[in-house]
């Protein structure tokens, strides 16, 4: 309760007689207040009146707003940094900025929480709340907003003081999770010198603090943890939280530079994932899967985010809080990258939700050689967290039994308020950035200090000593046979180094592999099926009301299914997406603007005009269909991709799709597919079916809005890892689309999508183009002349210019033929093409982009290999941007593209 200092007796009084009469009428700090002066009065309660004088009350305001400024700014004076004397003062904190006087000290005030009798000195308050916010753990709750969740965090801090006791067998539980980490770094560090592992000396406290978390929540019926962390001992969480053998790791170590042992490219051990399904001490089963990732560390939080969502929306889950995701962060990449911020945006958003993420911040005190004051503008590393309104704790690395109870209040208030919690814990680097690092070179003084520190497990075992909890015996027993074990598992790697390791991922996933084939699937859709969907599509409920453009919208592509022509690519993918639910898949499709498409063309979600209630038809096409889902994301490309490429890795079903606004904006996500999207099967052998829409084509709309950058995606394709395809019809559309779905294997699918096809008169399919068939490849136009002069290759939407310049000058000596799809290469396709036009002399390749960007580079000598001849090319000459910024001048450009492919218009004049 914060009272105002200058309150006035005839407030007070005013308050106390409306409690007097209904005490329900005053809040629950006024019933409080009041109650207190009524026990202290000790006489009737017609005397209580008297108790309550206004300088009584503007005394116990004063204590109100220092118990307040305690529970908001107590952190400050909380002992948090090993490497630092602890503070004894603060200005805020100080009594005289209360106009509170030493002689208050004795005197006995109300107070709810710290006395039995609901009475106690001023001194005796004060110790407490330095008990419970200036000891091990700094809270920050009180810029929470709903009072509810600042009264359910202190009813479980201030009675205990942030310190409960523990049993004997908790802490000597503490006490072998201490020992197994700080003796398995320093056996690597014996046998392995010199080579990197990120060791977590100095933060040793993170494995007995994650071993408790995990035996808590599986006691409040957790099944599945979602894990994300940075290199920074993660070899330990391995071993000692997911019990991945050390034989195993020592295999690692062996065959780093093995290349007889490698699957794939591989990775280094760092970055590597494990899934475990793991018996805990409490007999509960568990499973946990720590996530693959890069060292663009935080990169990792929306994948995480991701994969969570997946296992969350599996139909036989019980509640969605059964699967937990732990992020694991570096202070100096918490407090800079930017991805967190997002990632963090994304917690209570509807379709990106998973029901609240533990954050715990491994806080080394420094970011590789840079100190905090250069790497942050914020006291904490975590205060951009404060932006969801959740609780943070600060905590001393190396009180491990203080680590132990905020990880377990973190996942209570986890698990009742469904929101995100952040624990920083302040511990240090014993040997620096990584074991190739001289920490002495840029922070003497500060490692200075670390080498006079002993390591947490000594610590904490002189504490175990000295309470009686444990002999010195039984320490170094559990040294003993620690060291037993590691030296037993050493040895066992040695006799069989090359045995490889055991892999396990998700049951889902066994019908699927990564065995790309360009043989074509059969797509086809009955007709009479196709018709019953868009009959239920492009119908509404009696009583909703569409926006009557809309209704003529839907109208009409219900009249082109039924006469079967003129179907257009937003009509033709509704269409898909109803044919893949109907049997029983999901859908997912995500993106800014992605419900009402950003060129108003999708409208998969219709909005009732009179009340803003929404309908979704693709959820009413069918019994038992699966279910589609289509979120407008936030203003976030890196975050959201990141999110999807994680949902996709965990859902190999149906369809899993992020569509940017405009293809260009992919560049803000490059990172995610450099990182995994592209190389993820090869590094980790984790196999993804993810759709990326990227609406691409020069469309005089300036530089950027113009392209999709697919000569970035070319640069990156290898060994078959994604598809490229950039289909011109509807119908192609169709059945590429169900073919992702379909097919056995799982390769990320990049799809340049239209922008002005969506509305071009050619660019429309019949319901027979949908009714059979498969998506073709390569697309030899049926009317291209058997013998022509000129052979021109292209891809995408330049073909409708192509095509109608070729049929205004009826230049019947010009075959046009179409790469829909650009990677993996349809070398086989394409040889049909070449040998049927085998005579002509002119091979040509036209595209609209620049020669630097476009596919050009990537096709030109995949092209000159099948025809054996050089190609010659047209288009835009070489340029630093996608396009140009007046459209006077795009066209003119357009035009000497299609005059040089073509011909010149016959109307020029």
């Amino acid at each position: 309760m914060d009272i105002p200092e200058t309150l006035n007796a005839n407030y007070i009084d005013a308050q106390y007689q409306l409690w007097k009469t209904d005490p329900d009428s005053v809040s629950r700090d006024w019933r409080f207040f009041f109650e207190g002066f009524e026990l202290a009065g000790a006489a009737k309660p017609d005397d209580a009146a008297s108790t309550c004088t206004e300088d009584q009350a503007l005394r116990q305001s004063r204590v109100e707003a220092l118990k307040y400024r305690y529970r908001d700014v107590g952190h400050l004076l909380a002992c948090l940094d090993p490497l630092a004397a602890c503070p004894i003062s603060h200005p805020l904190l100080d009594i005289s900025a209360f106009r509170l006087t030493p002689d208050d000290l004795n005197e006995e005030f109300y107070t709810r929480r710290f006395s039995q009798t609901r009475r106690a000195p001023l001194r005796d308050i004060i110790q407490m709340l330095r008990e419970t916010y200036c000891r091990s753990v700094g809270a920050e709750y009180m810029h929470l907003q709903d009072p509810e969740e600042r009264g359910w965090l202190q009813d479980r801090m201030e009675p205990v003081r942030n310190h409960p006791s523990l049993e004997p067998e908790a802490k000597i539980r503490i006490l072998n999770k201490l020992y197994q980490a700080a003796l398995f770094e320093q056996f690597l560090n014996k046998k392995y010198m010199g080579q990197t592992r990120f060791s977590l000396e100095g933060g040793e406290s993170l494995i007995p603090m994650l071993d408790a978390l995990l035996l808590h929540v599986s006691g409040e019926n957790c099944k599945e943890i979602i894990l994300g962390m940075a290199h920074r001992g993660r070899l330990n969480v391995q071993t000692n939280i997911l019990y991945k053998s050390y034989e195993e790791i020592f295999r690692e170590f062996i065959n780093s530079y093995d290349p007889d042992t490698l699957v794939g490219a591989g990775d280094v051990k760092y970055h590597n994932g494990y899934l475990a399904d793991i018996k805990l001490a409490n007999n509960q089963m568990l499973r946990v899967f720590l996530v693959n990732n890069p060292s663009h560390l935080e990169s990792v939080d929306p994948v995480v985010e991701g994969i969570a969502r997946a296992r969350q929306d599996l139909p036989d889950r019980e509640r969605r809080n059964q699967v937990l995701p732990i992020l694991i962060h570096g202070d100096a990449a918490f407090a800079g990258q930017g991805v967190v911020a997002e990632t963090l945006n994304l917690s209570q958003l509807d379709g990106y939700s998973t029901e609240g993420t533990i954050h715990i911040v491994i806080n080394n005190q420094i970011g590789y050689t840079t100190l905090p004051e250069n790497a942050r503008s914020t006291r904490y590393s975590t205060d951009i967290a404060k932006m969801l309104m959740v609780p943070i704790f600060h905590v001393h690395g190396e009180n491990p039994e203080a680590v132990v109870h905020v990880i377990r209040l973190a996942a209570d208030y986890r698990m009742t308020f469904g929101k995100d919690v952040v624990i920083d814990m302040i511990c240090y680097r014993r040997y620096g950035h990584n074991e190739g690092d001289e920490p002495y070179f840029t922070q003497p003084q500060m490692y200075d200090r670390i080498r006079e520190r002993s390591p947490v497990h000594h610590i904490y075992a002189q504490k175990m000593l000295k309470e009686g909890v444990a002999t010195k015996a039984e320490t170094e027993h559990i040294e003993n046979e620690m060291n037993l074990c590691l030296a037993e598992a050493f040895q066992a790697a040695q006799d069989n180094p090359r045995v490889l390791p055991r892999t396990q991922f998700y049951e889902n996933w066994e019908e699927f592999h990564g065995n790309y084939s360009h043989e074509p699937l059969k797509t086809g859709v009955a007709e009479e099926k196709l018709i019953a969907f868009a009959r239920r599509l492009n119908t509404v409920p009696r009583e909703f009301s569409v926006h009557p453009k809309l209704q003529r919208l839907l109208d009409k592509r219900l009249e082109a299914v039924e006469n079967g022509k003129g179907i257009d690519w937003a009509n033709a993918e509704a269409l898909t997406f109803a044919s893949i639910l109907a049997e029983g898949d999901p859908v997912r499709l995500s993106g800014q603007d992605s419900g009402r498409g950003t060129f108003s063309q999708r409208h998969c979600v219709l909005t009732d005009t009179k009340t803003e209630t929404h309908f979704v038809p693709l959820n009413a096409v069918a019994e038992n269909q699966g279910v589609f889902s289509v979120y407008n994301s936030m203003l976030s490309e890196a975050a959201v991709l990141g999110f999807e490429y994680g949902y996709s890795v965990t859902q190999p079903r149906g369809l899993v799709i992020w569509e940017a606004q405009f293809g260009d904006f992919a560049n803000n996500a490059q990172g995610v597919i450099d990182l995994y999207i592209v190389s993820g099967e090869s590094k980790w052998q984790r196999l993804s079916g993810l759709v990326m829409l990227l609406p691409h084509g020069l469309d005089g709309l300036g530089p950027e809005h113009s392209s999709a950058r697919p000569e970035r995606f070319f640069q990156l394709c290898a060994d078959n890892n994604i598809q490229i395809c950039n289909p011109t019809t509807p119908g192609q559309y169709f059945h590429l689309l169900r073919a992702q779905a379909k097919r056995s294997f799982r390769k990320p699918l990049v799809l340049l999508s239209p922008k002005s096809l969506l509305r071009h008169p050619l660019a429309v399919s019949e319901l027979s183009d949908m009714s059979s068939g498969h998506f073709q490849e390569v697309l030899d136009h049926e009317d291209n002349p058997d013998a022509p002069r000129r052979v021109i290759f292209c891809s995408g939407k330049i073909y409708y210019d192509l095509l109608q310049r070729r049929e205004s000058l009826k230049a019947d000596t010009i075959a046009v033929v179409r790469l829909e799809q650009v990677y993996p290469f349809p070398r086989t396709q394409l040889e049909k093409a070449v040998e049927k036009y085998r005579q002509t002399k002119q091979w040509v390749w036209v595209q609209e982009e620049p020669a630097n960007m476009g596919a050009w580079n990537f096709v030109a000598p995949r092209l000159e290999t099948l025809t054996e001849t050089p190609i010659a090319y047209i288009g835009r000459k070489t340029c630093s941007s996608p396009a140009t910024g007046f459209s006077n001048i795009y066209k003119e450009e357009q035009a000497s593209i299609i005059e040089q492919a073509v011909g010149a218009s016959s109307d020029k004049s």
